[in-house]
């Protein structure tokens, strides 16, 4: 019996998966058009079927990696024989080929939940067909552009292993796979605006089911930023998390309409207004995944995010131009059905707040875009290489962010329609009492700047507006019954999972505000040099450099020094930096260690080589203030996205209107 590798394996699921994926076009279109029951149950099938053979693609993929079948192409380029179990199966999406492998499997999961969970309205045939178009295209790419399934022959006896950074800490088999979970899920809200213009039913259905999916994709999508970040602080060496790098900004564009859109979906969900604003916040939300996505694999920005030159950025800059003109084609041809038939009443209201948050979000994305792309073009027009560096970043967002965090706090107090004065006036002097305070006191223990001091006074205008909140929720409900404050508590949040979500998200957004003004404005970085055995004082502490050292395992070389560091006299912790080289790579990887503090995180990281026979070190040493508390953050995020998405005990009735006041970080 003749012996069929996993490469040809491997390339008759992808051909699969793409035949499915084009009956799926075919099955939805036609059975949407001729409202033929059968062929749109073959569609739903499709997905499906698309789903097991793209899951058969990825089993043959992990399968060549962990038995180094370097007759795999893909396998031969980016796996190594002697790497550890874990580095062999995030070698995966350690490159080109793998990562739109990844892409194209997760989009068929989505797609093939959605046939199964999407329930009968004449918005599910259409939907379905989106997502049967933008599937075909993600198989399209692996299977025929940027095959991973090659045959090589002879095959080699080892490959070189993933880029030395991708393998250098356990955060990559996280961080890679959010951002797809994220960036792919918002396909789904796309699909159901195609099909609310395709089947002329732009009104709020389309809204009503897509708003969960909106949420997932974005919860996952503003993990793996936070878990981006993490990585970069932990691996790249230089003691930050945030560099606007262009495909850090790519990632983080998406994140931003989607922000949008969940604060402006409440505004038709209530009033039945910002329709055709909502159609168009979730086009430019799947638009700038494309962008970014082509940014990253088209070798057109450099970044240690990217994967370099390739042969598919002509065919997503094709898809994208092609999504763009298509879905604005669409809302033109659709907009006298989606134009608003009801005003704004007043600006002092929740729509009015809304609404101004929603500009300022697409302020920012357009200040990021525009500081993205314009090296781009100015290289294209004038072959001048410029740069856009993190002044401008700044100085474009951080005005724009403090007004984001002054409408996060009076927005969720203000009524729909029209706020009562009374009322407002009593909330704004709690909120402004509280924001000066927290202002004063910060300036009280050493805070400088405009900025920090600002960014405190409106973190207590915040927690003052979440404690009125509270309050507004919790005191009627005690006076009516004999139930405890942490009963009555209790009780709200799981009546009202998706208000007190949000809320939970506000206040992670708090503390990351926090945390980045503190890790930004008052980050120590200096360089010292200190002799093997010798102590040097830094703030309030003391180094000790007791030894150095080379580790070897059996995929990389590592040279470092021990490092005791004291604080008045006591010993906090001994952290190791060090400097890894992997086998089959030349790049040297910086691996600094960091002990995390409540106030402060102390960081060291090797500044020039060293070897066991060294009689110094040179480290450098950074103290953020404050840096735990953006990862705290982010998980506090991620509970509060969780919490909002679990139904609430209203049932089905409260998925169709939402309770009154609710809100959606």
């Amino acid at each position: 019996m003749m012996d069929v590798g996993l490469g040809p394996l491997g390339n008759a699921a992808l051909y699969l998966a793409l035949a499915f994926s084009v009956w799926g076009i075919v099955a939805g279109a036609i059975g949407a058009i001729r409202r033929d029951a059968r062929l749109l149950t073959s569609a739903r099938l499709a997905g499906v079927a698309t789903f097991l053979a793209m899951t058969a693609s990825i089993a043959i993929m992990e399968i060549a990696l962990l038995t180094d079948d370097f007759s795999v192409s893909y396998v031969a380029s980016t796996s190594r024989a002697g790497n550890p179990l874990w580095v062999k199966m995030v070698t995966l999406w350690a490159a080109l080929e793998g990562s739109l492998l990844l892409w194209g499997w997760l989009l068929s999961g989505y797609w093939a939940l959605l046939s199964i969970v999407a329930p009968n309205s004449p918005l599910r045939a259409w939907a379905l067909t989106t997502m049967a178009v933008v599937q075909t295209f993600f198989v399209l790419v692996p299977a025929v552009i940027a095959p991973p399934f090659e045959v090589i022959s002879p095959a080699p006896l080892d490959g070189p292993g993933p880029n030395p950074l991708l393998q250098n800490h356990w955060m990559m088999a996280v961080h890679p796979f959010l951002m797809y979970l994220g960036f792919v899920g918002l396909t789904v809200p796309f699909a159901f605006a195609m099909s609310a213009l395709l089947s002329g039913r732009p009104g709020s259905e389309w809204m009503l089911q897509t708003r969960r999916w909106t949420l997932i994709g974005w919860g996952f999508l503003t993990a793996a930023i936070i878990t981006g970040g993490w990585w970069s602080y932990e691996v790249l060496g230089w003691g930050g998390y945030w560099a606007w790098d262009p495909v850090e900004n790519v990632s983080f564009l998406p994140w931003l309409t989607a922000t949008a859109f969940l604060h402006s979906v409440q505004v038709q969900e209530r009033r039945h207004m910002l329709k055709g604003w909502n159609l168009l916040l979730i086009i430019l939300t799947f638009s700038l995944t494309l962008l970014g996505t082509f940014l990253t694999r088209s070798g057109v920005v450099s970044s240690v995010h990217a994967f370099g030159d390739g042969p598919v950025g002509p065919a997503f800059l094709t898809f994208f131009l092609i999504v763009m003109a298509g879905s604005f084609g669409l809302v033109a041809w659709r907009w006298d059905g989606i134009r608003d038939r009801a005003d704004l009443d007043h600006p002092v209201s929740r729509e009015g707040s809304f609404l101004a948050g929603n500009v300022i979000f697409l302020a920012i994305a357009f200040a990021i875009l525009l500081g993205t792309l314009f090296p781009l073009i100015v290289e294209a027009f004038t072959g001048d290489k410029v740069t856009v560096g993190a002044p401008f970043f700044d100085q474009a967002t951080l005005p724009l962010w403090m007004g984001v965090l002054l409408l996060m706090g009076i927005g969720p107090l203000l009524p729909w329609r029209r706020a009562n004065t009374q009322t407002l006036r009593g909330n704004l002097a709690w909120m402004t009492g509280a924001g000066v305070i927290a202002a004063a006191v910060a300036y009280a223990f050493g805070l400088r700047g405009i900025y920090p001091i600002l960014t405190v006074g409106l973190s207590g205008w915040n927690l003052a507006s979440l404690t009125l909140l509270l309050l507004g929720a919790v005191v009627p409900r005690m006076r009516v019954g004999t139930r405890s404050v942490v009963q009555v508590l209790t009780g709200y949040a799981f009546e009202n999972r998706r208000r007190f979500g949000s809320m939970i998200v506000h206040f992670g957004v708090v503390v990351m505000a926090l945390g980045i003004m503190a890790s930004s404005a008052y980050r120590i970085d200096e360089q010292v040099r200190i002799e093997v055995g010798d102590t040097m004082p830094f703030q309030d502490l003391t180094f000790t450099v007791q030894d150095t050292f080379m580790e070897t395992t059996e995929y990389r070389v590592g040279a470092g020094a021990v490092v005791d560091v004291h604080r008045d006299g006591s010993l906090l912790t001994t952290l190791r930096p060090k400097i890894n080289t992997f086998f089959g790579q030349s790049m040297n990887v910086p691996t600094p260690d960091v002990l995390y503090l409540p106030l402060y995180d102390v960081y060291l990281n090797i500044a020039a080589g060293v070897t066991p026979d060294s009689e110094f070190v040179v480290l450098r040493v950074v103290r953020s203030p404050l840096v735990a508390w953006v990862w705290i953050a982010g998980f506090i995020m991620a509970f509060g996205t969780a919490f909002a998405l679990i139904p609430s005990r209203r049932g089905v009735r409260g998925t169709q209107r939402a309770p009154k006041g609710s809100s959606v970080a």
